[in-house]
C-alpha cells in the first residue's frame, strides 16, 4: 500500500549477534514518520534499564560498552526490541538474539584406531560452540596436510584417510577455534598393520554413513559416507522421494560425502548414500533426513481500514515457515489479548464494535525458532457528527433458568434516524468470554435473551445504529438467570476399609451442569443379588458415606443423585463393588492423609500409617483428579514411601486426592481429600499461571548415539507455545555443566551424539509467553549397544567326521561390545566364487556351530561376523578346511599296518 509520511516505519531494525565477554556491541533501530518519534527499548518483554553502561543512542540504536555474561538478571542475553511511538500510535521491531561467544568442552574426541595398510582411517571430534567454531587438524602435533586426495578433513569435525600406507602412522587431534576461543582435543593414535597379501572379495560395508540433521535456511550442510569393500566401493547419492539432487548447490567433498551449500526448504528430504562393488550387483546403503528450518516469511499482509464507529475491522495475516510460525497481534507495540469485542480467529484479527479507543497501528507478529517478522497496518475510526445518543433506562428482567427480559428507551436525540438495535450480552464472571450480539428492528425496545445457563450473571448493553454510524453503548445492566435442575451426577468412587464397609465419596459437579446450588443429595444402594433399594439423603455440603453393616465378599450396587432448589436431577448410573473377603490377611488401615498446595501448580501429599496398624504393607497408589475431570493414576509408591509432588496442575482448581494402602489383599482401604491450588500473579499484574509441564514422555532408543523423545502437548486456553526446553544427561552425572539443554518447537525430537549403552534420563519443559512450566516427570532409557566394531576372533574349523565340522570362535574384542547373533558364513570354493554362500545363525551366548553334510574332495572356506539389534559388525578373514576322500582320510586317520615287505 501507499504509505503517507506520517506513518511510522523502521529504515533499520535490530539483527541476531553473538559478541564476546566485555566487548561493546550496538543494536541497530532506526525509525521514519512524523515527528516527534520516542524510541524505547525492550529486552525478553520488559523495559531495558538504561545507566552508563548501556543507554540509547540518538540514532535510536542500543549500545552496550561492555556486554555482561553474569548468570540471572545481570546478564545481558536475550531478546530485544525497539518500540518507536509517535501521536499516530506505536510499532514494535523484530527480535534480536543477543547471544555470549562460548565454546564447550569437546563431546567426541578422537580415539586411537588400527587399520590395514590400504584400508580406511576415520577421526571424529564435536564440540559445540557459538558462533561455530573452525576444525583443523594435526598429525604428530603438526598442522596435517590436506592437499592430498586421499585425505579429507570434513568442516563437521572428521577426518577421513583413504589408503591408508605407513607414513600416515602417528598421533591425530583436532583443533577448535573461535572469536574467543582456541580448544585442543586429546591425541589419538593411528597404527598402521601390513597389508596380508590375500585380499579376499568381500562386500561393501558403511563405516560411517550420514547423520540426521537439522539446519538452519542458507548453511552449509555434510552428510558423510565412508564405505570399505574389495575391491574399493563406489558412492553414490540419491533422494529416497526419487527427486533429483539440486546440482547448482551441492558436491561431492573427498571420497563420498556429500555437501549442500545455501540450503533451502525444497533440500528437505531422505538422502540415501549408495556404496556398490564396480562391476557387480553387490550395495549397502545408509540413508538421513535432512530438515531445513526456515524464518517466517509472509504470504497475506494486514491491510490499513478506515472504519466508522461501531463497525467492523477485519485485519488478515498468513505466513509460512519452519516450524509453522506462531501469529500474535500488537495494537501500538502491545500484544492483544481476546475479549468480548476484539477476536483472534486463526491468523486474523476481527475488531467488533469499533470505539475512539481502536484507533490506532496494529502489528501482525509471525515467529518460530528461527526468527520474527512483524507488517502493519493502520485502523482509522471515522466518527460522526450527528449520531444517535446511546439508549438508556436499559433494565433486565429474569424469566426463567434460561431467560431473560431486556428492555430499554429509545435514544433522546436523533432517535428518528435510528434503524436498528443490537443487544450485546456475556457472562460477567470469568477470563475471555465470549460476546454475543443480536441485531432487531427500531420498531420494538424490548428482547427476551433465551439461550442462557441458568444459575449465571450476565451483562447487557444496548447500541442504536443509523446508515453512517451508531451510537456510543448504553449503561450495562447485569441480571442473574434461575436455577435449574442439576443436568448430571456427580462422580462416584467405591472403596473399602474392612470386609463389611463400603465407603462412598463423590466430587462436587461442575458448575455448567450444577445449574445452581447443590442443597441435597440421595444415595441408593442394594445387593446385586436382591431388588429391594434402600435410600439416604445427606445434605449438599457432604462428600462421602461410610455404609457399614455389609456382608463380606458380596457385590453391592450404589447410585447418587443431586437436587438444588428447584427439584431432583438425573441418578447417575449403577456403580458395582465387591465387599473384602474376610480373610485371615489382614488389609492395611487408610493412611492419615495431608494435603499442602507448594505453589499455584504443585501439591505436596504426605501421609502416615497407623503405628498400631499390623497389617503388612505392600505400597500405595496414589490417584488424583481435577474437579469434573478423568482420574490419573495409579502412581505406584515402596511402602517406606511417606511424601509425593503432584506438579504439573492447574491454579486455582479444586483437586481430589486418594491413596490405598495395599498388601496380597486384591482390595485395600483408602484416605482421601480435596485441596485447592493458589491463583498465580505474574509480571504484568494480571493472573496468569505458568502453563503445565507436557505430558505423556515418551523415549524409544534410535541407535547406539540417538534416543527419539516424544510428548503431549498441554491443552491451553488462550497462550502460544513458543518452544520446549529438553534436558539431558546421563544418570548418576555429577558434573551439572555436563547436562544437554536442547530446544525446538515441535512436540519431538531426536537426540544424537549419545554414549553407547548408557542409561539417559530426560525431562521436558515448555516456554509460553515469557513463562516456562515445570519440568515434566523424568523418563529413564538406554542407548543400544554400538554395532561389533570388529570380527569374532580366534576362528578354528576342525573336521570331527567325514562330513561334519566343529567351528568355534571367540566374542569379538572389546569389553562394551554386545553380540545377540552370530553369522556363520560357508562355502566350498567352486560355490565361494559364484558368491553362493549358506548361512547360520547362533544366538550371541553361543560360540561353536557344527557344519553339517559338507562334500568330501571340497575345499570350505568358513569366515563369521557377530551382531545385535544395532547391526552387524565385519566378518572375519575367512578360515579354510579341506574335507579329503573317504579312502584318503581313512588311510590318514588309522594306523598303517607294516608288512614283511615294508622296510
Amino acid at each position: 500500500g501507499v504509505w503517507c509520511f506520517s506513518e511510522l516505519f523502521f529504515v533499520k531494525e535490530p539483527q541476531d549477534v553473538t559478541v564476546s565477554r566485555k566487548d561493546p556491541v550496538v543494536l541497530d533501530c532506526q525509525a521514519r514518520g512524523e515527528a516527534p518519534i520516542t524510541v524505547t527499548w525492550l529486552k525478553n518483554g520488559g523495559k531495558v534499564s538504561e545507566n552508563e553502561r548501556i543507554y540509547t543512542l540518538s540514532n535510536g540504536s542500543l549500545y552496550i560498552s561492555e556486554v555482561e555474561g553474569k548468570k540471572g538478571e545481570l546478564s545481558d542475553e536475550g531478546f530485544y526490541q525497539c518500540l518507536a511511538l509517535n501521536k499516530y500510535g506505536a510499532i514494535l521491531s523484530q527480535k534480536s538474539h543477543l547471544t555470549l561467544a562460548t565454546i564447550s568442552a569437546f563431546e567426541v574426541q578422537p580415539l586411537s584406531t588400527e587399520v590395514q595398510e590400504g584400508g580406511v582411517a576415520r577421526f571424529a571430534c564435536k564440540i559445540t560452540a557459538n558462533p561455530p567454531a573452525t576444525v583443523t587438524w594435526e598429525v604428530n602435533r603438526t598442522t596435517l596436510p590436506l592437499v592430498m586426495d586421499r585425505i579429507t578433513a570434513l568442516p563437521t569435525g572428521v577426518l577421513q584417510i583413504y589408503g591408508v600406507e605407513q607414513k600416515d602412522a602417528g598421533n591425530y587431534r583436532c583443533v577448535a577455534t573461535t572469536i574467543a576461543n582456541r580448544r585442543k582435543s586429546a591425541e589419538a593414535v593411528l597404527s598402521v598393520i601390513p597389508a596380508s597379501d590375500l585380499k579376499p572379495f568381500h562386500k561393501p560395508s558403511i563405516i560411517a554413513g550420514p547423520q540426521n540433521i537439522t539446519a538452519s535456511l542458507h548453511q552449509t550442510v555434510i552428510l558423510e559416507c565412508v564405505a570399505t569393500g574389495n575391491p574399493k566401493p563406489i558412492i553414490s547419492w540419491s533422494r529416497l522421494d526419487h527427486k533429483s539432487i539440486d546440482v547448482f548447490n551441492t558436491r561431492v567433498l573427498g571420497n563420498g560425502n556429500l555437501m549442500i551449500s545455501d540450503v533451502k526448504v525444497q533440500h528437505s528430504g531422505v538422502y540415501v548414500c549408495r556404496a556398490t562393488i564396480p562391476g557387480t550387483r553387490n550395495f549397502t546403503v545408509a540413508m538421513a533426513t535432512l530438515t531445513v528450518l526456515a524464518p517466517p516469511s509472509f504470504v497475506e499482509w494486514p491491510e490499513s481500514l478506515t472504519r466508522p464507529r461501531a463497525g467492523t475491522a477485519r485485519f488478515a495475516c498468513q505466513a509460512e515457515g519452519n516450524p509453522a510460525p506462531k501469529i500474535s497481534w500488537l495494537k501500538n507495540g502491545r500484544r492483544i489479548h481476546s475479549n468480548g469485542r476484539i477476536k483472534m480467529y486463526n491468523s486474523k484479527l476481527v475488531i467488533n464494535q469499533i470505539i475512539p479507543e481502536d484507533d490506532a497501528i496494529y502489528q501482525c507478529m509471525a515467529e518460530n525458532s528461527q526468527g520474527s517478522i512483524l507488517s502493519r497496518a493502520r485502523l482509522t475510526v471515522v466518527m460522526s457528527e450527528d449520531r444517535p445518543s446511546a439508549p438508556y433506562n436499559v433494565h433486565a428482567e429474569t424469566m426463567s433458568s434460561s431467560a431473560i427480559l431486556l428492555a430499554w428507551e429509545r435514544p433522546v436525540y436523533n432517535s428518528d434516524k435510528v434503524i436498528a438495535y443490537s443487544v450485546h450480552y456475556m457472562k460477567a464472571e470469568g477470563l475471555n468470554n465470549e460476546e454475543y450480539q443480536v441485531v432487531i428492528g427500531n420498531d420494538t425496545t424490548h428482547y427476551i435473551i433465551d439461550d442462557l445457563e441458568p444459575a449465571s450473571n450476565y451483562t447487557f448493553y444496548i447500541v442504536a445504529y443509523m446508515p453512517l454510524g451508531a451510537s456510543q453503548m448504553s449503561d450495562h445492566v447485569t441480571q442473574h438467570t434461575l436455577e435449574d435442575v442439576p443436568l448430571r451426577a456427580p462422580e462416584i468412587s467405591l472403596t473399602s476399609r474392612s470386609p463389611t464397609d463400603i465407603l462412598i465419596s463423590w466430587l462436587p459437579i461442575p458448575a455448567k451442569y450444577r445449574r445452581g446450588q447443590v442443597v441435597l443429595y440421595r444415595l441408593s444402594f442394594r445387593l446385586s443379588t436382591e431388588t429391594k433399594v434402600q435410600v439416604l439423603e445427606l445434605p449438599g455440603t457432604s462428600d462421602e458415606y461410610l455404609l457399614e453393616g455389609l456382608r463380606p465378599d458380596s457385590v453391592y450396587l450404589v447410585r447418587i443423585t443431586a437436587a438444588t432448589r428447584i427439584g431432583w436431577g438425573e441418578a447417575s448410573l449403577w456403580t458395582s463393588h465387591r465387599t473384602p473377603k474376610a480373610t485371615s490377611v489382614k488389609a492395611p488401615k487408610s493412611p492419615e492423609l495431608r494435603l499442602e498446595p507448594m505453589n499455584c501448580t504443585t501439591i505436596t501429599v504426605q501421609w502416615q500409617q497407623d503405628s498400631e496398624d499390623t497389617a503388612a504393607i505392600q505400597g500405595y497408589k496414589l490417584y488424583y483428579k481435577e474437579e469434573g475431570q478423568q482420574e490419573n493414576g495409579p502412581i505406584l509408591l515402596d511402602a517406606s514411601d511417606l511424601e509425593y509432588t503432584v506438579s504439573g496442575l492447574d491454579p486455582r482448581r479444586k483437586y481430589h486426592v486418594r491413596l490405598l494402602a495395599y498388601n496380597s489383599m486384591e482390595e485395600g482401604y483408602q484416605a482421601d481429600q480435596t485441596v485447592s491450588t493458589p491463583g498465580c500473579v505474574s509480571v504484568r499484574d494480571r493472573m496468569v499461571p505458568p502453563p503445565p509441564p507436557p505430558h505423556h514422555l515418551y523415549a524409544k532408543a534410535n541407535t547406539s548415539s540417538s534416543i527419539y523423545l516424544h510428548w503431549g502437548k498441554p491443552a491451553f486456553t488462550s497462550a502460544q507455545v513458543i518452544n520446549y526446553t529438553i534436558r539431558c544427561n546421563p544418570v548418576g552425572l555429577q558434573n551439572a555443566s555436563l547436562v544437554l539443554y536442547l530446544q525446538t518447537s515441535e512436540t519431538h525430537m531426536l537426540v544424537q551424539g549419545l554414549e553407547p549403552k548408557t542409561m539417559y534420563e530426560f525431562a521436558v519443559r515448555l516456554h509460553v509467553d515469557q513463562l516456562s512450566s515445570p519440568w515434566s516427570p523424568v523418563v529413564y532409557h538406554t542407548t543400544l549397544p554400538e554395532a561389533p566394531s570388529g570380527p569374532p576372533v580366534g576362528v578354528k574349523v576342525t573336521l570331527i567326521e567325514d562330513n561334519t565340522a566343529l567351528v568355534s570362535w571367540k566374542p569379538p574384542d572389546g569389553p562394551e561390545t554386545v553380540v545377540t547373533r552370530y553369522t556363520i558364513l560357508y562355502a566350498s570354493r567352486k560355490s565361494w566364487i559364484a558368491g553362493e554362500w549358506q548361512v547360520l545363525h547362533r544366538e550371541g551366548a553361543m560360540t561353536m556351530a557344527l557344519l553339517e553334510n559338507l562334500v568330501a574332495g571340497n575345499v570350505y572356506l568358513v569366515k563369521i561376523a557377530a551382531s545385535n539389534e544395532v547391526g552387524e559388525g565385519p566378518f572375519s578373514n575367512a578360515v579354510e578346511l579341506a574335507v579329503l576322500p573317504k579312502e584318503t582320510s581313512e588311510s590318514n586317520q588309522r594306523p598303517k599296518r607294516l608288512d614283511s615287505g615294508d622296510s
